[in-house]
C-alpha cells in the first residue's frame, strides 16, 4: 500500500458523499458527522445502487476518521467505486492519476505467477527432503539385517559345554506362631468401622448442600392471554444483607432455582411485561408453581410497529399519540465509539417506519409510562448481527 492508494481513497471518500448528496438530504453535508438514522439511510442506498453492504462499525472506521492510515479490504474499496459510479478500485485509480503515476495494469497477472513460482519452490523442497528421508531410512534397513547373522554366530553350539542349573527344592514347615490371635483380628475390624464412619462424615460434610436443599420450578405466563411467555425473562434473588443474583429464565421453560433458605423474594422483569416482585414462604410453598406477569402493553406495540411494514401512516398517526410530545428517547450502540443517542419523538417515529433490513435486529430494552398513559421514555438498540472482519 503506497501513499498514493490513501490519497485516492481520500477521492474516493469525497465522489462517495457527494453521490448521496445528490439524492438525500442527511443532517450533515460532512460524511464524517453522520450517525444513526443518516448511516442506516446510507446502508440501503449503498446495498440498492453497489449491490454491497458496510457494516456500521466499518463505517465509523473509515469515514469518522481523516485522513485514513489504512484502506480497506478491496472488496469495500470496489463496492464505493460502483457507487460513485465507476466500474471499480483500478477503474478509479486509473481516471485520477496523480502527476507522474503508472499503474500496474497486470498486477494480477504478476501476482499469480509469483504464486506460481513460489508454489514451484516450494514443491522442490519438499522432493528434496522425502529423498533425503528416504536415505536415512535406509540405513537401519541395513543394520537390522545383520544383527541376526551375528547372533548366530555367537551362539554356543556344543550342548555338552553348556551349564545347566538346578533349583533345589524349597521345604516350608507350618509356623503356629505365625497365626493371628483373636484380639489383633478384633483390633482390625475395629479400625475398619471407625475409618467407614469417619468416610460417612466426610461425605455428609462434602455434599451437605445437596442432601439439604430443595428445587422449586416457576413457569411463568402471559396474565392476559393466559400461555406461556416465549421470552426471556430476568429473574433478580434478593437477599438479606447480600447483593441481588441475576438469572435469565429461557423461552417456554420453567426457572429452577434450588436452596435451602425458608424464604424467597425474587424480581422478574422483562422488557414487554410488566415488573413484579414475588415473595414466598417455602417451608410452605409448593415445588412447581405457574406465575401470572401483566403485559407491557406499550412495548409490545413498539415492538410491533418496527416489524409491520404495513400501513405506515396508520402506524405513524398510532405512535404520535402513544408517544408523549416531551418523551426521553435513547438508542444505545453496540460499538465502542458512541455509547447512548437521544433523539426526539419525531426523529423516532421516522426511523421506526422506515422500511429497511436494519429494523429487523430492532430490540426494545425499556419503557415507562405516565398517569395519562402516554409513553415519556423509550430505551432501544439495533441489534447487529455481521461479523467483525
Amino acid at each position: 500500500m503506497s501513499d498514493l492508494d490513501l490519497l485516492h481513497f481520500e477521492q474516493l471518500k469525497n465522489e462517495v458523499q457527494s453521490q448521496y448528496l445528490d439524492n438525500h438530504t442527511p443532517s450533515f453535508d460532512d460524511i464524517s458527522k453522520w450517525k444513526g438514522i443518516d448511516i442506516i439511510y446510507f446502508q440501503e442506498d449503498l446495498r440498492k445502487i453497489a449491490k454491497g453492504n458496510m457494516s456500521e462499525k466499518s463505517f465509523y472506521t473509515y469515514f469518522k476518521n481523516s485522513p485514513v492510515t489504512k484502506l480497506p479490504r478491496i472488496d469495500m474499496l470496489n463496492i464505493l467505486s460502483i457507487y460513485a459510479g465507476y466500474v471499480s478500485w483500478y477503474d478509479f485509480k486509473k481516471k485520477h492519476l496523480f502527476a507522474n503515476e503508472i499503474l500496474k495494469e497486470f498486477e494480477d497477472s504478476d501476482e499469480n505467477i509469483q504464486e506460481k513460482l513460489e508454489k514451484e519452490v516450494e514443491k522442490a523442497e519438499n522432493i528434496a527432503e522425502e529423498h533425503q528421508n528416504e536415505q536415512k531410512r535406509s540405513i537401519p534397513i541395513q543394520k537390522e539385517n545383520l544383527k541376526p547373522e551375528l547372533i548366530t554366530d555367537l551362539q554356543i553350539s556344543a550342548t555338552d559345554n553348556q551349564l545347566i542349573s538346578e533349583k533345589a527344592p524349597v521345604f516350608s514347615t507350618y509356623d503356629t506362631s505365625e497365626q493371628k490371635s483373636t484380639l489383633t483380628i478384633v483390633k482390625k475390624y475395629i479400625w475398619l468401622g471407625i475409618s467407614g464412619i469417619l468416610a460417612v462424615l466426610v461425605g455428609l460434610l462434602g455434599f451437605k448442600d445437596e442432601l439439604f436443599s430443595k428445587k422449586f420450578y416457576y413457569s411463568f405466563i402471559d396474565a392476559d392471554r393466559n400461555s406461556r411467555i416465549n421470552a426471556e425473562l430476568q429473574v433478580q434473588i434478593l437477599k438479606e444483607n447480600e447483593s441481588p443474583i441475576l438469572y435469565n429464565a429461557k423461552p417456554n421453560e420453567a426457572f429452577v432455582y434450588t436452596t435451602k433458605s425458608k424464604n424467597l423474594t425474587m424480581v422478574v422483569s422483562s422488557p414487554y411485561y410488566r415488573t413484579d416482585t414475588i415473595r414466598r414462604n417455602l417451608e410452605t410453598a409448593p415445588e412447581a408453581e405457574t406465575i401470572e406477569l401483566k403485559p407491557n402493553d406499550y412495548a409490545i406495540m413498539l415492538f410491533y410497529y418496527s416489524k409491520s411494514i404495513k400501513d405506515l401512516k396508520r402506524k405513524r398517526e398510532s405512535l404520535n399519540y402513544l408517544i408523549s410530545d416531551n418523551a426521553l428517547i435513547y438508542q444505545v450502540y453496540e460499538n465502542e465509539t458512541y455509547g447512548v443517542e437521544t433523539m426526539d419523538k419525531q426523529r423516532y417515529i421516522n426511523l421506526v417506519t422506515l422500511p429497511s433490513t436494519s429494523l429487523e435486529n430492532l430490540e426494545v430494552i425499556d419503557t415507562k409510562d405516565d398517569k395519562s398513559n402516554k409513553i415519556i421514555m423509550i430505551k432501544f438498540k439495533i441489534a447487529t448481527d455481521e461479523k467483525q472482519k
